[in-house]
């Protein structure tokens, strides 16, 4: 889930052996969360035996292919949630209370001349979260010490929460103030933020989205954020990363941030680790730790 110096860095290592029949004998993999692993990719590596993400989940691998040749595909989850789930309350903070605006609105010079705007308040509010899993709990967590008010929508509701469900994220989104999706990616989530859960979300609204960009609509997050559908948002994942829309560039109702959640240097150490930790584990004939 996330890009920089490491990723680079694996790129520069292996890209000279990608270009030489050297790779025709390789393996493991190791790919990021970025990484999309074709199944004609794995059709050129014969040798094959391992995949290791660095990263959570497995969106960029074709699974279908990795299970018909019997590779062992490992991630490593877990480890960044408690980053992530900050991260996320970041970005409804400074989405809400308009943050990066009053940064700007000071160095401008605009408070000699007057007062910022009146903003949103958290503390107390409605939050819903797409996707109950280990981010979604520990957003949830979180918000407890804001006085939130947590209703959440998934799959099938938990029996170990107290938490209200919703059966769908429309009907989460018309009863709560602030929508945080933390759903996982692929084609069952794709485009689920639509224009009808951000109309039911509403002009008070704020949708924040650490989860995959593919999970939002982005076309109609940029219409609803223009229009003031709702009133803003924050966001640290984009549909074609590392590009982001041109119409969301424009706007000052939302927060961007690189894909970051995740990087901070004690969980990146931990998921490298992880990562050849299964790799080692596979070749050596133990079980795979994640």
């Amino acid at each position: 889930p996330w890009s920089g110096g490491c990723a680079s860095a694996l790129t520069a290592t292996f890209w000279p052996l990608w270009t030489t029949p050297v790779w025709r004998h390789w393996r493991p993999m190791v790919a990021t969360g970025d990484s999309v692993v074709a199944r004609d990719l794995l059709g050129r590596l014969p040798a094959l035996e391992a995949i290791s993400v660095l990263g959570v989940g497995y969106d960029g691998i074709d699974m279908a292919a990795a299970h018909a040749r019997g590779l062992v595909v490992a991630h490593t989850p877990g480890l960044s949630t408690d980053d992530i789930a900050d991260f996320a309350l970041a970005l409804l903070l400074a989405a809400a209370r308009q943050v990066v605006s009053a940064d700007r609105f000071v160095r401008r010079g605009g408070w000699a001349t007057g007062r910022f705007a009146m903003t949103r308040r958290v503390s107390g509010a409605r939050l819903g979260i797409v996707g109950l899993g280990r981010i979604g709990r520990a957003v949830a967590t979180r918000a407890q010490a804001f006085g939130m008010d947590i209703a959440y929508t998934g799959r099938t509701p938990k029996a170990d929460v107290a938490w209200r469900w919703c059966d769908d994220a429309r009907t989460l989104a018309a009863s709560v103030d602030f929508l945080v999706v933390c759903a996982s990616g692929g084609a069952h989530t794709q485009g689920l933020i639509d224009r009808s859960v951000l109309a039911a979300l509403g002009p008070a609204g704020v949708l924040v989205n650490i989860a995959r960009g593919s999970i939002v609509d982005e076309d109609a997050l940029v219409q609803a954020l223009q229009q003031r559908t709702i009133l803003a948002a924050g966001l640290d994942v984009f549909c074609h990363e590392p590009h982001v829309a041109g119409g969301l560039l424009a706007l000052d109702n939302v927060v961007l941030t690189p894909h970051m959640a995740s990087t901070t240097g004690a969980t990146v150490q931990a998921m490298l680790d992880l990562t050849f930790d299964n790799l080692a584990a596979h070749f050596d004939g133990r079980p795979v730790p994640a």
